[in-house]
């Protein structure tokens, strides 16, 4: 029997270890993390914003564009815990709830609420407005309350705290803490700058698990995952490992594209039926063994095809 993701998640973070969580973005970005051999994923908020609606993280994508995305990634893979942005719950104590709710049916393991205003933006960004303590609070109450409500529900809460950069680790901390108290399970501290505050950050908040966040170019210096074992931290999570090199990628693909007039170089050898098998054409196919025999007739009759076409040409040139 397959643990549910929360259970799942529950009991890596008893474990030793750090639990590595690459970001992703959609249903190619998902399938290529689980192809690699991860066991927890992360859903930034950041990609998500930006792969659905090609804008930046300015609060700009709404609870219903996260709940789609969260509901499809978590959806999957049974054997795959989904870490999920929630940025500020999306509003005031209803909507975190209703945020939390919507999350745990869909099957994610894990939920961060932050302290900004709900104009929120990038935690790496300059210029964050970070809301009264109270509000925080009252966001993580709600959510802690709307997961009492759901019957045998344990999803992961995760406090963030955006409040380093404008108000220092002291009021940062001070949040988590409360946070903590109010019912958090993890701390995550965002924007650190150095290897000391991270220090700091796992001994005053043990024994709950920290949360790093790692992202080159932000204000976070470029951590491994073996410093952050070192530093003690227990997640990981690398919001921009697929969403950056896709824009390399495919901006490469492109260009080469708008230069040759072919997608041969880009395409490397791939073809329709070895793309669809990175996303579980072969799982699908055995589910359905009627479609099973029409797509290897398909694939038969197409290939006989491509032979003829290639016989022909050969003989008329």
């Amino acid at each position: 029997m397959v643990l549910k993701a929360s259970t799942r998640l529950r009991q890596q973070l008893k474990s030793s270890g750090v639990i590595v969580a690459p970001g992703v973005y959609d249903g190619i970005s998902a399938r290529l993390a689980i192809e690699a051999g991860f066991d927890t994923l992360y859903m930034s908020g950041a990609s998500t914003t930006a792969s659905m609606l090609g804008q930046p993280d300015l609060a700009i994508a709404t609870q219903n564009d996260f709940i789609q995305n969260a509901s499809m990634i978590a959806g999957l893979s049974p054997e795959v815990s989904v870490v999920c942005d929630a940025d500020t719950g999306f509003g005031g104590p209803v909507m975190v709830a209703r945020t939390v709710t919507a999350y745990a049916r869909a099957g994610v393991a894990a939920l961060h609420i932050e302290d900004q205003v709900q104009t929120k933006r990038c935690g790496h960004l300059i210029g964050k407005q970070i809301a009264p303590i109270g509000d925080f609070i009252a966001r993580i109450r709600a959510a802690v309350a709307a997961r009492s409500k759901i019957p045998d529900c344990d999803i992961v809460l995760i406090a963030r705290s955006d409040a380093v950069q404008s108000f220092g680790m002291d009021e940062a901390l001070n949040r988590l803490k409360l946070a903590i108290e109010a019912g958090a399970d993890v701390a995550f501290l965002e924007g650190v700058r150095s290897k000391e505050e991270v220090e700091r950050a796992v001994k005053e908040l043990a024994p709950t698990p920290v949360l790093l966040n790692v992202v080159h170019g932000g204000s976070t210096p470029d951590f491994t995952v073996e410093d952050a074992k070192a530093l003690g931290v227990k997640i990981a999570i690398f919001p921009l490992i697929a969403a950056v090199p896709a824009i390399h990628g495919i901006r490469e693909a492109l260009r080469s594209l708008k230069a040759t007039g072919s997608d041969v170089a880009s395409a490397r050898g791939m073809g329709p039926k070895e793309f669809f098998q990175v996303m579980g054409l072969d799982e699908a196919i055995e589910l359905d063994p009627l479609y099973q025999l029409s797509f290897w007739l398909w694939a038969f009759l197409i290939s006989g095809a491509i032979q003829t076409r290639q016989l022909y040409n050969r003989c008329h040139p």
